[in-house]
């Protein structure tokens, strides 16, 4: 198991991870005002397991870079785990970033000629961790993702589920509180899909937050809450008391051919 640290305990924390108030978010491009965002108001608390959906250009994807500290906001305030990032500098965001978020993306980003050892390590690599304390760590994160017996495989001896589990041990190693997952899916068949999600649903449990976006509803599904984002505003936000567990979804599916003639009399 990942360090509890910034998991469990963060749960019963009252003050929100992540709090958007008045949020707005424009681009110039040729003079041409373009209001990515419009007014967005949101809470998420520590523990949360939420799904943002939207079609292309709804601006789901500028909601995602600013609560990932990767853009800022033109108007409004954005606290995260009650800190105000609104107008840091660049550098002052990527320390916040590095110690708070973990990210996964629908690109799974690996070095080719790297382990999965080796990829999970680095981003304690450029944490100045030592040797021995980086590989326990990395160890520990690939344990937790069910790749234990894959430290030594290159990307291109991993399927595309596996690569995508490195680079969720990644994104875990540091052990941030917030985990934020852009189409996580999107180059993944179903099954294989469903698998990653129901991951992301243990390590939910653990306490870690999740914020996920996605424009297939089947996978929002998965999520304990789903906001829809259309022209840069938020249109509906909705608990989910019954989300899909992605294990069930998985078992219910028929099964691969190939396993399915080994396993015949």
């Amino acid at each position: 198991m990942l360090p509890q640290s910034q998991g469990v305990a963060a749960v019963l924390r009252d003050e929100p991870l992540i709090e958007l108030s008045s949020v707005g978010k424009d681009y110039t491009t040729e003079a041409v005002v373009v209001r990515a965002l419009r007014h967005v108001d949101l809470t998420i608390q520590h523990g949360d397991f939420v799904a943002i959906v939207g079609q292309s250009g709804s601006g789901k994807s500028t909601l995602m870079n600013i609560i990932g500290c990767l853009d800022r906001p033109t108007r409004g305030t954005y606290r995260l785990d009650g800190l105000d990032v609104t107008r840091r500098s660049n550098d002052a965001r990527a320390i916040v970033r590095n110690r708070l978020i973990g990210f996964v993306f629908q690109g799974f980003n690996l070095l080719p000629r790297t382990t999965a050892l080796e990829n999970v390590e680095l981003p304690l690599v450029y944490r100045g961790i030592g040797a021995a304390e980086r590989r326990k760590r990395a160890l520990d994160a690939l344990g937790a993702v069910g790749l234990a017996e894959r430290l030594h495989h290159t990307p291109n001896q991993l399927s595309g589920g596996q690569q995508q589990r490195v680079a969720i041990a990644r994104a875990l190693v540091t052990s941030p509180p917030l985990l934020l997952a852009d189409e996580p899916t999107g180059n993944l068949d179903t099954r294989t899909s469903f698998e990653v999600l129901g991951l992301l649903q243990r390590l939910n449990l653990d306490g870690i937050t999740i914020v996920l976006v996605t424009h297939e509803p089947d996978i929002a599904a998965c999520a304990s809450r789903v906001i829809t984002m259309r022209d840069g505003e938020v249109r509906s936000d909705l608990r989910n008391d019954r989300p899909v567990d992605a294990a069930e979804a998985l078992a219910a599916l028929p099964r691969p051919e190939a396993e399915a003639h080994e396993q015949a009399p």
